[in-house]
């Protein structure tokens, strides 16, 4: 288990359906039958072991006549599908009046389509379980939420160009990415640029970067290593990664010449 917020929920919740499928008299494999699961899958869910869907809840509620009780725990199980240094960032990119993010070597994680997000988890060494990959892309596709709050943030994002060449998940998953950004790079409170690879000066050869401006005036920066990423509100640190990622932007094709790009290289990879 990723963090212990999460297991002590998913305990929990294991706990009080177990309980719930005793009192009724049923074995796990009877509750299983009765909601469409597998007795495997009502073992591990009880145990604290696998994240169960809104589905299962709904369904284990009524076959055992929980009255509501499994049901109203789908918000806090919800939240426990997402590890831990995922819900803390979507916390920042929902309190954001402004974020920027420079992407260097894969299309950044707000813009990615599911099945790009999918094919990017299924090849991480060591490998994940189809459980996790499911979590992970379930966390990524959540954050998506920041480009329909309003009132909406100004969002910008610079792609590097060999991010969208490169065929992650196959030709026709990019396609259908590339597809995407060009229906998100038309909002009007979106800007995405792209940043050649034929640039002789380039301020992002440090790696990909976050930037967010909160609501209540602060600036934070946000950054991404090979195990680790971090949340960054010294100053100074900030107001070094506010000035890289200026001059990124300004190094950058402009948006309208980006959105053409994007299409160009459609064109060529079709």
């Amino acid at each position: 288990m990723e963090d212990e917020e999460t297991e002590v929920v998913l305990r929990t919740v294991g706990r009080q359906i177990r309980m719930w499928r005793e009192a009724a008299g049923l074995k796990q494999a009877e509750l299983g039958a009765a909601i469409g699961y597998g007795d495997e899958m009502v073992s591990s869910v009880e145990r604290g072991r696998r994240i169960p869907k809104p589905d299962f809840l709904d369904r284990a509620d009524e076959v055992l006549g929980a009255g509501g009780k499994l049901s109203a725990m789908k918000e806090d199980v919800e939240r426990a599908r997402y590890p831990k240094k995922v819900r803390d960032l979507a916390k920042l990119e929902d309190e954001a009046v402004e974020l920027g993010a420079y992407a260097s070597h894969q299309i950044h994680g707000l813009l990615q389509t599911a099945e790009y997000a999918q094919a990017l988890y299924a090849m991480r060494r060591p490998a994940y379980t189809e459980d996790e990959i499911e979590r992970h892309v379930a966390a990524r596709t959540a954050r998506k939420a920041v480009f329909e709050r309003v009132p909406r943030p100004l969002v910008t994002f610079v792609q590097e160009e060999v991010t969208l060449r490169r065929p992650i998940g196959g030709r026709a998953v990019l396609r259908r990415q590339l597809e995407h950004l060009l229906e998100v790079g038309r909002l009007r409170h979106v800007a995405i640029q792209v940043m050649p690879t034929d640039r002789e000066d380039h301020a992002g050869m440090g790696g990909s970067l976050q930037v967010l401006k909160l609501r209540g005036g602060k600036t934070l920066g946000h950054s991404e290593a090979q195990l680790h990423n971090r949340v960054i509100s010294d100053p100074r640190e900030v107001q070094i990664m506010e000035m890289r990622y200026g001059m990124i932007r300004a190094q950058a094709l402009p948006p309208r010449e980006s959105l053409a790009f994007i299409e160009k290289v459609m064109g060529e990879e079709t």
